[in-house]
């Protein structure tokens, strides 16, 4: 699709990571980046929570560019939901990793070089009861963990990373196991561990490729649960994990890949991080994978 009269809509967070640093020169950057392609980029910087609002107005004019981290894209992505539009990406956010996998520059200029020149593909989208994710899901350590880490930036103004240690602190402190009763169509299975991680595709475990994703279109989910351990055992496993020496056997209870599951949790409403987004759904937590439901641009 091109860009119709040579214009577009930027529609960017201005709470992101990389935006927030830019201050008030990221309109100028952004604007002389879209020029340099000889488009007119309208900009408008709006808060997260608007994101959805301001993605769902501009969506008539076919492809859209949206700037911020993964939270961001989420956001767009709720909005986007059976409209025909193509997303294009700038990864203005902490980590980006929809960005990375789908081998978007990070280089301002290539990527909105790409934003007007590149061509949409069809990814997979994940969902879990009405909200969509197009990351991963979890519940567990990972959410007890942002929601300590939120606590600490709105408090001390610490940057995100900062944040993320005595945050990681505090939840090891205060580790427990959710019992929970999953079934990917198989019937119902009986765990018990301190994280569940429900990935859209499959997330590698291989040195070297922790945490990334080959394809974002095989339509699967890919589903973790760590086992239920103590808390020196759980860093143990964490080091070992991130260097790509996770044991698949010993290390979770449940392993594998699936279109669609059931998640039920008796503590009543579950808080449950999407895309790093925190939020609460009422048990049971019905996932599924949608083939194909995103347009994004990105590299051939």
């Amino acid at each position: 699709m091109n860009v119709p009269d040579n214009r577009i809509t930027v529609i960017v967070n201005g709470a992101s990571g990389a935006a927030a640093k830019a201050g008030d020169g990221l309109t100028d950057r952004l604007a002389a980046a879209f020029a340099k392609t000889g488009t007119n980029a309208e900009i408008r910087i709006v808060e997260g929570d608007a994101i959805a609002d301001a993605v769902r107005a501009a969506s008539a004019k076919g492809r859209i560019v949206v700037a911020g981290g993964d939270g961001t894209i989420a956001g767009a992505v709720q909005a986007l939901a059976g409209i025909d539009c193509e997303l294009a990406l700038l990864p203005l956010g902490t980590l980006n990793h929809l960005a990375r996998d789908l081998g978007i520059p990070g280089n301002l200029e290539e990527a909105a070089a790409l934003a007007v020149s590149g061509t949409a593909r069809r990814i997979d989208v994940g969902m879990v009861n009405d909200r969509r994710f197009v990351n991963n899901a979890s519940i567990g350590l990972y959410p007890s963990m942002v929601r300590n880490r939120d606590a600490l930036r709105e408090r001390h103004g610490w940057p995100k990373w900062f944040a993320t240690l005595p945050a990681a602190g505090q939840v090891l402190h205060e580790l427990r196991a959710h019992r929970m009763r999953i079934d990917r169509g198989e019937g119902k299975q009986r765990v018990a561990g301190p994280l569940l991680f429900v990935g859209n595709n499959r997330y590698a475990l291989d040195a070297g490729k922790v945490g990334r994703r080959a394809s974002l279109s095989e339509g699967l989910l890919s589903v973790f649960v760590v086992a239920e351990r103590s808390r020196a055992a759980l860093i143990w496993f964490g080091l070992r994990a991130i260097v790509g020496r996770a044991d698949p056997d010993a290390d979770f209870v449940a392993l594998g890949d699936c279109t669609a599951m059931t998640v039920e949790i008796e503590d009543g409403p579950i808080e449950i991080a999407l895309d790093g987004e925190l939020r609460e759904l009422a048990s049971p937590l019905r996932f599924a994978v949608l083939p194909g439901a995103l347009a994004v641009v990105c590299p051939a």
